[in-house]
C-alpha cells in the first residue's frame, strides 16, 4: 500500500486510533534509531548519581537559596 492509499485511510480513523497509530510509528522509529545506535558486544558507560559528592553538595547549596529567596 503506498503513502498515497494510506492517508485517506488514516483520516478516516477516529482520534484514538489516530493517536495509536501515532504512537506506533513513534516506537517504531525510535526502535530502528536505537538500534543503530548501539552495537552487540560492545560495554556502554552509564552515568549514574552514586557517589557523586559534589552534584550533591551542588544541588543542596541550590536548594537552601531557593528556600531562603521563598521565605523573603
Amino acid at each position: 500500500m503506498s503513502l498515497v492509499d494510506l492517508l485517506p485511510k488514516l483520516q478516516e480513523l477516529s482520534r484514538a486510533d489516530q493517536l495509536r497509530v501515532i504512537e506506533f510509528l513513534a516506537s517504531e522509529l525510535f526502535k530502528k534509531e536505537t538500534i543503530s545506535l548501539l552495537e552487540d558486544g560492545r560495554t556502554y558507560e552509564i552515568r549514574s548519581p552514586y557517589d557523586a559528592f559534589e552534584a550533591a553538595d551542588v544541588l543542596g547549596k541550590m536548594l537552601e537559596e531557593d528556600k531562603v529567596n521563598q521565605d523573603a
